[in-house]
C-alpha cells in the first residue's frame, strides 16, 4: 500500500508540500493540474515543472487525477477524435515523467454533487460535505452550479470549473435521449483508443465511481455498482483498464457492500488506486454527510475495507479522501490538511495492525 495525498499545486492549494511531507507514512501525491480544461493537452513542460517540484519536496508523484474526459467524447460527437488524440498525447507525456496511474471519470456533466459544502456536525462543531436529495427541490442545475461555486471558499473544485460549466444548459440539452447503453458505447470507443497506448507506456487508467452513486438530473450514469464496473472492465479487457474505487462515492448507496467490491476487483487485478473515506447515513433516502475516517463515526467499516485491500491488492495507491473542516481551518471544501492527515494516520494504523496480525 502506498499512502498518498491529493494536492492541487502551489498556486491553488491551502496545503503546502512541506506539510504533506510531515504526515507519517506519506509516500507521495495524487497530483492534479486544476487549471487544465477538459480536452486540453497537458504539456511536457507543465508536467515536468509540477513533478520536479513534488520530487524536490521528497515526495513521489506516480498518480495523476482528473485528466478530464471531454464531453464530446462522452456524447460521441464527431469532434471526439481530436480530443481523444489530445488525451493520448497527455498519457504519453505523463508516462515520460514517471506517472503510472491516471484517475478519471466518465460521468456526464457533473463530476460530483453535494447540496451543502460545509454542513455543521452538531456533535463536535466541525463541518463536512453533505447531500440531501430533498434539498434539490425545484432547483435547476444552473442554480446548483452557482451555489456550489459561491460556497467553495474561493477555490476551484474539480468538476465544477466555471468555464467548463459555462455552456451547461446547451450540454444538458445534448444529453437528452442518451441511454446508459449509448454512453457505454461511447466509453468503449474511448477505451479502445487509449488503452493500447497505456499498455505501451505502462500506465493504468483508473475509473472513478459516480458520486453520489445514482443518476442525477436525468443524466445517464454507468459507474456506481459492482455490476456496472464489471461491464466497464469488459469494455476493453486489459489490466490497463482499471478502477479507482472510492469508498465514499460507492458507499453513498447502502446497497453497495464496499469490502466485497474491493475483494471482487482486487482479486481480478483491476484496482489501480483507491480513495478511502467514511460517510454517515441520515434519515431518509439519498441523505448523508461525510464523516471522519474512524469507523464508528460513520457507516462504513474501515477495518474491513483495509483488510480487503491488504488481502487482494496490497500494492495499490490509496489516499485519505474528503476530510472535515476542523480546528478552524479554512480551505477547499473536503481538502483541508488536518482531518485528511488524521485520516492517513488512522488508515496507516489499521494497516500496521492488519499486517502484524496477518503474519
Amino acid at each position: 500500500m502506498k499512502m498518498t495525498f491529493r494536492w492541487y499545486g502551489e498556486n491553488s492549494d491551502s496545503v503546502k508540500l512541506s506539510q504533506i511531507k510531515q504526515i507519517p507514512g506519506m509516500s507521495g501525491l495524487m497530483g492534479f493540474l486544476d487549471y487544465k480544461a477538459a480536452g486540453e493537452i497537458w504539456t511536457e513542460q507543465e508536467i515536468k515543472s509540477y513533478i520536479d517540484g513534488v520530487h524536490a519536496a521528497g515526495l513521489a508523484c506516480e498518480v495523476i487525477e482528473s485528466v478530464n474526459v471531454h464531453e464530446d467524447i462522452k456524447m460521441g460527437l464527431p469532434t471526439r477524435d481530436l480530443y481523444i488524440e489530445n488525451y493520448i498525447l497527455t498519457i504519453r507525456s505523463l508516462a515520460k515523467y514517471g506517472v503510472k496511474v491516471i484517475v478519471y471519470n466518465f460521468m456526464p456533466v457533473f463530476d460530483w454533487l453535494r447540496t451543502d459544502l460545509a454542513r455543521v456536525i452538531p456533535e463536535d462543531g466541525s463541518n463536512s460535505l453533505y447531500f440531501d436529495e430533498k434539498d434539490l427541490g425545484d432547483m435547476d442545475p444552473m442554480e446548483i452550479v452557482r451555489n456550489t461555486i459561491e460556497n467553495s471558499n474561493g477555490f476551484s473544485l474539480p468538476g465544477w470549473e466555471p468555464e467548463r460549466l459555462g455552456e451547461l444548459e446547451k450540454t444538458l440539452k445534448q444529453y437528452e435521449g442518451m441511454t446508459p447503453d449509448m454512453l457505454r458505447e461511447n466509453y468503449k470507443y474511448f477505451l479502445d483508443a487509449v488503452i493500447p497506448v497505456c499498455e505501451e507506456v505502462s500506465v493504468r487508467m483508473a475509473c472513478h465511481p459516480d458520486d453520489p452513486a445514482w443518476p442525477i438530473f436525468g443524466l445517464p450514469r454507468i459507474a456506481h455498482s459492482k455490476e456496472q464496473f464489471d461491464l466497464i472492465c469488459g469494455l476493453h479487457d486489459s489490466p490497463a483498464n482499471a478502477l479507482c474505487l472510492c469508498t465514499g462515492s460507492l458507499g453513498s448507496n447502502p446497497d453497495n457492500n464496499i469490502p466485497e467490491i474491493v475483494r471482487h476487483f482486487g482479486e481480478k487485478n483491476r484496482i489501480a488506486a483507491m480513495h478511502i473515506r467514511n460517510i454517515k447515513f441520515l434519515d431518509g433516502v439519498h441523505h448523508f454527510r461525510e464523516a471522519s475516517h474512524l469507523s464508528k463515526e460513520g457507516d462504513l467499516d474501515m477495518f474491513a475495507i483495509m483488510k480487503a485491500v491488504y488481502d487482494t491488492c496490497p500494492d495499490t495507491y490509496i489516499r485519505p479522501d474528503h476530510g472535515r473542516m476542523i480546528w478552524d481551518e479554512v480551505g477547499r471544501p473536503g481538502y483541508g490538511l488536518y482531518d485528511r492527515a488524521l485520516g492517513a494516520a488512522y488508515l496507516n494504523g489499521l494497516w500496521e495492525a492488519i499486517e502484524k496480525t496477518s503474519k
